[in-house]
């Protein structure tokens, strides 16, 4: 449960608010009452052998450190059927990052001043005995003070190197763009891996940027763009010095943090960091947020899904304006009767009334058989064309080779004793069946639920995991992700498979294996395509897969980082998320043309998750502030598309809890979420499209998420 403000922790340290939350914990503002000075308290709630490890690893390498770039810690300590916390220094000021979304690039300077001091405390991290390696530098764990101060912080992922040690002990965590190609499992991490990861920093800092994938770059299916062909007047000796540094062979990049810091101040012709002063553009004052303008709704496990932007042409993106937000229970009524307006039902339900009452209304719906049995499966109608369709350029579609090679991860038969038994229920409830990961068994799989109960059963058992369902629009098949480990924004090595809905005969998509990773799944609404995101270009693309044809197409062809798409139910319109600086919701057609940003926010917040309502005119999506990233819901009709028209639900702010991993049901009138009222257990919940009448259908101690209604066949 999280410590509200005001608790007095260990008898010592007063709460005074939350700087930030996730699903495992989360970081607070804090007196040590005892010596009268600010803290930051980080605490560990997901007390599991393996995070309790990592967290008091974490806790022993900071103690030991003393160095002005790094924090230090004052305490460590457990307590008992609470939590883990660690007392270290309150740093002031704004990360990296959140610099960059306000300038979007930094003066040459500035880039060698926290070049130098990074270096100078990589260069103490890798001379300790033994050696700490960082392995997760880039712009958000770069924190810069008031007084211009540099500090590199979060220490969550760090490993101690013993002697002989060869193979990566820990957590092992891998930001595309920043990460070495060893990180993604390749070869062992060691120093020059956080060399690596400072040079790609560096260049996103002076080109607004981030560079092309790690490991990408290592299997030849890009390079890297030259710092100087982004950005021209950028000094010579540094952009080289930088991309010496994001050499792929580790042999290449500069070995010690001091050789790098040395080549960074002879790019600047400095004989010593005294020379430079402090950071040329401090945090605007005031900088810290206060805790009363932000509308907290519960903790988060929402996460930035990418740390900056790709996009070149920062210039065609339209200024922030203030975000209106509507708190007019008119205007949330006049959304339902607008959205009850585009379906087509029998009956009036007002979407006011408890979820009790609402379940009276829906009509038995029937499931067909999965693919191959006896039972045809109706074709889903195709969308008719429409005379405003833009008219389409001409794309060169990539046929796929012929044998295709063998998949990353083990895939059981329809008869391996891996494969859940086929002795499945065909028929759900009236309200509707709801597929989710869950790791309540040990690995996350795929796992169906009716919404009104009498059906919970596991469909897929693969040794690596399941996770992010989709289903086909007849209802008989769902596209999913393996290998799935902890919920996360990207998965690498990730590949795509199509199975029934009884968890029999999974196969593979036939697209070339993408070592990099394929995720995010989503059927076209005719059932002959499949979207989804892949890396496979060094950045995350959105990509279209015809199952008919058996080719493949970059919809993206971008310089963006693109994922998440999600095509409109009519099938003219595909939403994604674009990471400009922040995640923004993005639209295309079903080309990949028009490409145009739905909802203009404010620069200090991020939209993810979107879907779409079954009319096709309304899109829901997190969103969550940058500098406290706690999920709530939003919604912006298509009509309003490159405005500032987003708005909250419910309207006006009230606290629903976490929402995160929305899914809108087929008939319109519910949503399925995540959320985590507690801080840390995370189930499946339900509410009305207005948000009302919060249920959870879901409570189990296992982890929850990724929600997809089922598309149903109403009976005549």
């Amino acid at each position: 449960m999280s410590l509200s403000s005001g608790t007095l922790l260990n008898n010592r340290y007063r709460i005074l608010s939350t700087l930030g939350q996730g699903g495992m914990g989360a970081v607070y503002h804090a007196i040590d009452e005892n010596l009268g000075v600010a803290v930051a308290v980080k605490e560990n709630l997901f007390l599991t052998d393996e995070y309790a490890r990592q967290f008091q690893r974490e806790a022993s390498i900071l103690a030991n450190l003393r160095h002005p770039n790094l924090p230090r810690v004052g305490d460590y300590f457990t307590m008992q059927g609470q939590g883990q916390y660690l007392i270290m220094d309150y740093i002031d000021g704004e990360d990296l990052r959140m610099r960059l979304e306000r300038l979007k690039q930094i003066p040459e300077k500035d880039a060698i001043i926290i070049g130098v001091l990074i270096c100078e405390a990589l260069a103490y991290l890798h001379t300790r005995k033994p050696p700490v390696v960082h392995r997760d530098i880039k712009p958000g764990n770069i924190k810069i003070t008031p007084e211009g101060e540099v500090i590199l912080v979060d220490f969550g992922l760090a490993k101690v190197m013993t002697t002989g040690q060869n193979t990566t002990t820990g957590a092992r965590a891998m930001t595309p763009g920043y990460s070495p190609p060893e990180q993604y499992g390749t070869a062992r991490t060691d120093p020059r891996s956080d060399i690596y990861s400072l040079g790609a920093t560096l260049y996103a800092a002076l080109t607004g940027l981030i560079p092309e994938d790690g490991l990408a770059r290592a299997t030849g299916k890009v390079e890297l763009t030259p710092l100087r062909t982004l950005q021209p007047k950028t000094n010579r000796r540094l952009a080289a010095a930088i991309e010496k540094a994001m050499a792929v062979d580790p042999e290449q990049r500069y070995q010690t943090g001091e050789t790098f810091r040395n080549a960074l101040l002879e790019s600047g012709e400095i004989n010593a960091i005294n020379s430079l002063g402090r950071i040329t553009i401090p945090p605007p004052p005031p900088f810290r947020e206060k805790v009363a303008d932000v509308q907290p709704i519960g903790p988060s496990g929402i996460t930035p899904l990418l740390p900056l932007s790709n996009n070149p042409d920062s210039s065609a993106r339209s200024p922030s304006r203030p975000r209106r937000r509507l708190t007019s229970l008119f205007l949330s009524l006049l959304l339902i009767t607008l959205i009850i307006g585009g379906i087509s039902m029998v009956g009036v339900i007002r979407p006011d009334l408890p979820l009790a009452l609402i379940q009276q209304f829906y009509a038995t719906a029937t499931y067909p058989l999965a693919v191959g049995s006896a039972t045809p499966v109706p074709a889903s109608p195709t969308p008719s064309a429409t005379p405003n369709t833009p008219t389409l350029a001409v794309v060169q579609s990539s046929p796929m080779p012929s044998g295709t090679p063998s998949p990353v991860v083990p895939v059981p038969s329809a008869t391996s004793t891996a494969t859940p038994p086929a002795a499945k229920t065909q028929t759900g409830g009236g309200m509707g069946q709801v597929a989710f990961t869950s790791n309540r068994t040990g690995a996350f799989q795929i796992w169906l639920i009716n919404v009104e109960g009498g059906l919970f059963e596991q469909l897929t058992n693969l040794p690596n995991g399941a996770c992010q369902a989709n289903w086909a629009p007849e209802g008989a098949r769902l596209a999913f992700v393996s290998p799935c480990h902890p919920q996360n924004d990207t998965y690498p090595g990730g590949r795509i498979y199509i199975m029934n809905a009884d968890g029999s005969d999974i196969q593979p998509l036939q697209v070339p294996i993408n070592l990099e990773g394929d995720f995010y799944p989503n059927w076209s609404p005719d059932g002959n395509k499949i979207l989804f995101t892949s890396v496979q270009t060094g950045r995350p693309q959105i990509f279209q897969y015809d199952l008919q044809n058996k080719t493949l197409r970059n919809l993206s062809n971008s310089k963006s980082f693109d994922f998440n798409p999600v095509w409109a139910p009519n099938g003219k319109s595909i939403a994604f998320v674009r990471q400009i600086t922040t995640n923004q919701i993005w639209l295309m057609n079903e080309n990949g043309e028009n490409q145009v940003q739905l909802n203009l926010s404010e620069p200090s917040l991020s939209s993810q998750g979107p879907t779409w309502t079954p009319d096709s005119q309304l899109i829901l999506f997190n969103q969550v502030k940058t500098s406290l990233p706690i999920p709530w819901l939003m919604a912006q009709r298509v009509r309003d598309v490159t405005t500032n028209q987003e708005f909250r639900v419910p309207p006006g702010g009230q606290d629903i809890g976490p929402v995160g991993g929305v899914a809108v049901s087929p008939d319109g009138f519910l949503i399925a979420f995540e959320s985590w009222p507690d801080g840390k257990n995370h189930d499946i919940f339900l509410m009305t499209i207005n948000g009302a009448d919060r249920t959870p259908l879901t409570n189990d101690a296992g982890y929850d998420f990724g929600p997809a209604w089922r598309p149903k066949k109403n009976t005549p």
